[in-house]
């Protein structure tokens, strides 16, 4: 038989080798099958591998525990550790405490915190203090009780506002922190009501943001500012330059197109003056972050932020805009029961109260507690008996009369109930009515609080729009103010999944669900620290009490990483543990007693400062 090689040309030894490894082949009948070779030997078993580490949760990277903690004043505690600041020569900590007789600043040796737990937590106390009483006048000036403090090197400053509201305020320095007995040095005049005091991260600065809060009746209404103070061979100076917001008078529509809200009760008589109210003036600073070369400074009440460059102390104000709920879940009703949904036509102001910043990629970034806060304020009106006059009041243009508080010049807050919308619109389904038996189910944001200054757009009188003060979140911020990252309705959905209806706790009794219609559980206390090489927020809610943690270091993909809370939500019992986290101060791991990073806080309503330790996992 012929066969035929369909291939092409190769040598003999090319030709074997084309034939069992190429797809040449060969046209003819198949041959037999060979013989199956028999099994090999079964080779020997080998040894087992160690076993693996276990992995790790993601969003698990560090746990906190409470190792230290001291109640100031236990008799009348509440507003007795609102600020706290940390000395790291000496290893202590130095608190506010407004609740004592006379107004002090407590210094609480820390040296000695070990990483041991408290074992009892709610009540335990491993820490002790001493009191370094304040002045009550200085320069001619009757002081206030001291409203912040900050620690930088061997200084202290105390911010203190003077007692009448049309004076100036006063920073106190002290130095001799590195011997835990600070000595007064100087004080020096600051604008009205300074509300918070920082030092710069070179502490070659010293800043206050002053709030300047009208008095009672309007009839005093100082202008809000930020003051600097500058060290000079590292003295503070003498004198502070004061920047003011007097440029954007008569720039309130332009502010307002970006989301900035002017609450006031301008163009009213009230007790024989008639109130006229400038930009700056209605601006109140509440909150300060600053770079060596740039201040952040939150301006609360009217949902905006102001930007201050330290090389000219020129300021420049922007708005911060508002947050769409329909985005997100919302609990506006305190029913006692958890009770969520999404509303068409509800906006949150973010008007945030502490801010923190810090750099991601060489770029700053800002972090706010985005907690919310309306203007109220009353005034006397006394008749020759001494006591509250209703008639008085209206008398004097007053806007509302309490038998307690007396005769209210202004408030913007209000119940979403007590709007007017058009028949048959959303609003009017969802807000419009004021049910007899509190059917919330059927009117689930009527007694939502909302702004009365806002939300109807062509000035009918029926308002489109509702916006509610606060977002009941945390935000992180470019340095133009536009959002990068925030947390939606993270707070009360968590918090309603472990506590059930006790979230939305207040933090002076233990009412569950008793916020839900009123800025919820209202993110106040903020810092940011690192641990290890991750950047933390720690988020403080004043209303419930507890801490939330994220990993922020991509601020453009922050996760949420933990919650914790030390108090008892019993319903109906009395206020156990720590409540209403207000100032937050972070150490770092090569600056703590124990050698982890520690996470301080003042709790104002229990009077407590509680200790967390910070421990990578």
């Amino acid at each position: 038989m012929i066969q035929v090689i369909k291939c092409s040309k190769y040598s003999a030894l090319a030709l074997v080798i084309s034939l069992s490894l190429t797809g040449c082949f060969l046209e003819d009948d198949d041959g037999e099958p060979g013989v199956v070779g028999t099994q090999g030997e079964t080779g020997t078993a080998g040894t087992n591998g160690s076993d693996g580490s276990d992995g790790q949760d993601a969003n698990a990277s560090i746990s906190l525990s409470l190792v230290g903690r001291i109640q100031l004043n236990p008799s009348d505690p509440e507003g007795a550790a609102e600020i706290v600041q940390f000395h790291s020569a000496s290893k202590t900590i130095y608190a506010i405490n407004s609740a004592a007789d006379e107004p002090t600043i407590e210094i609480i040796d820390a040296s000695s915190l070990t990483s041991e737990v408290l074992t009892n937590p709610l009540s335990s106390e491993n820490l002790t203090s001493i009191a370094l009483v304040l002045p009550t006048e200085q320069s001619g000036v009757v002081l206030a009780g001291p409203t912040s403090v900050a620690v930088a090197g061997d200084w202290m400053a105390v911010a203190v506002p003077a007692a009448d509201k049309a004076t100036n305020g006063l920073v106190l320095f002290y130095n001799g922190l590195d011997t835990s007995s600070p000595t007064f040095v100087k004080a020096v005049e600051v604008g009205n009501l300074p509300d918070m005091v920082t030092f710069t991260p070179d502490a070659s600065k010293v800043l206050t943001a002053n709030e300047g809060e009208p008095s009672g009746d309007y009839n005093i209404d100082p202008e809000g500012s930020i003051s600097v103070i500058t060290m000079v061979d590292g003295i503070p100076s003498d004198t502070a330059i004061n920047v003011s917001f007097s440029d954007y008078n008569g720039k309130q529509a332009e502010l307002e197109t970006q989301g900035m809200h002017f609450p006031n009760p301008s163009g009213r008589t009230i007790n024989g003056t008639l109130i006229n109210t400038t930009v700056a003036q209605d601006l109140e600073p509440e909150y300060i972050t600053t770079t060596n070369e740039v201040a952040y400074v939150t301006l609360q009440e009217n949902n905006g932020l102001a930007i201050v460059d330290l090389t000219d102390n020129s300021v420049k104000v922007i708005g911060l805009g508002f947050k769409d709920w329909s985005d997100y879940q919302l609990d506006g009703m305190e029913d006692g029961t958890v009770s969520f949904g999404q509303y068409n036509d509800l906006y949150g102001m973010y008007m945030p109260d502490t801010i923190a910043s810090y750099q991601w990629k060489d770029a700053n970034f800002l972090v706010t507690a985005n907690e919310g806060d309306a203007r109220e304020y009353f005034f006397d009106t006394l008749n020759a008996d001494g006591d509250q006059d209703e008639d008085l009041c209206t008398a004097a243009g007053g806007q509302d009369f309490d038998q307690d508080d007396g005769c209210l010049s202004y408030t913007e807050e209000t119940q979403a109930r007590r709007l007017d919308y058009a028949a048959g619109s959303n609003l009017d389904t969802i807000a419009g009515d004021d049910p007899e038996d509190f059917d919330f189910t059927a009117y689930p944001l009527g007694r939502l609080t909302v702004t009365n200054e806002l939300g109807d757009s062509d000035n009918d009188g029926e308002y489109e729009t509702l916006y509610a003060y606060g977002a009941r979140s945390f935000t992180i911020w470019d340095n133009n103010g536009l959002v990068v990252f925030d947390s939606g309705d993270d707070f009360e959905r968590i918090t309603a999944s472990i506590h059930g209806n006790a979230f939305n706790n207040n933090n002076d009794e233990n009412e569950g669900d008793s916020r839900s219609a009123n800025k919820g559980p209202e993110p106040e206390a903020l810092t940011v620290g690192q641990v290890g090489d991750k950047t933390y927020a720690f988020i403080g809610m004043e209303r419930l009490g507890g801490i939330f943690v994220y990993d922020v270091t991509n601020p453009y993909d922050a996760k949420f990483v933990d919650y914790v809370i030390n108090r008892d939500l019993t319903e109906g019992g009395d206020i156990i543990g720590d409540s209403a986290p207000e100032g937050m101060a972070f150490v770092d791991a090569n600056n703590s007693p124990t050698g982890t990073a520690l996470l301080i806080i003042g709790n104002e309503v229990s009077g407590t400062v509680s200790v967390w330790q910070i421990a990578e996992n």
